[in-house]
């Protein structure tokens, strides 16, 4: 018999998005990502790329005031679909962790997906924007989504002086973190953990 699908599709709208967005946990790394924001579209399609995920999103934001409610609300659908595509996280690994360089730059990644939100972020970059995107945007974006996805993440981008490669570099990391995590293992039958629930 075949395992329970892994999927989940979300849909977000505000007065500031309208965003339609469908997980695949067990893909292959298939992405089709439109967001209007060009850096924001790459970098979640490593995250895909990477972590096996199918992701297919479409965002409507209000680019011409700022970036901010899309990339936030992107994070809360994708954590609320990370959520529900785990159910009750029966039979997984829970942990994933990734030491992830790209040329010059790289970064560390924690994950625990035992059900309680907590984001530690810390990036040695200093440099504030690529283009018109404000890299802060990036730590709303992971806030966002650990609160809905109901992990625990750490993320230390330690070193790297190409900002592009610092970034690309950590959504390696979460992407490869996340694979990791959300593996079935064979020798979990219930939920991984002590407390019988997560």
């Amino acid at each position: 018999m075949s395992p329970t699908a892994r999927k989940a599709t979300v849909r977000r709208e505000t007065r500031e998005t309208r965003i339609e967005l469908t997980l695949n946990l067990d893909g292959s790394g298939q992405a089709r990502i439109e967001t209007g924001i060009p850096f924001f579209d790459h970098m979640l399609e490593l995250l895909a790329k990477h972590s096996l995920f199918d992701l297919r999103l479409r965002a409507a934001g209000d680019l011409p005031v700022d970036y901010h409610h899309t990339v936030e609300d992107v994070g809360l659908t994708l954590g609320q679909a990370l959520t529900e595509a785990l159910g009750e996280r029966r039979g997984i690994t829970r942990y994933g962790w990734s030491l992830l360089p790209m040329d010059d730059a790289l970064s560390r990644v924690a994950l625990d997906l035992g059900g309680r939100p907590y984001l530690v972020y810390a990036v040695s970059h200093r440099k504030q924007k690529i283009r018109d995107f404000h890299l802060g945007l990036i730590e709303h974006f992971f806030r966002s989504f650990t609160d809905q996805g109901r992990l625990n993440l750490h993320i230390a981008q330690l070193y790297g002086q190409d900002p592009h490669h610092a970034y690309e570099s950590i959504f390696k990391g979460v992407a490869w973190a996340l694979r990791l995590a959300v593996a079935r293992d064979p020798r979990v039958k219930h939920v991984p953990s002590s407390k019988g629930v997560l």
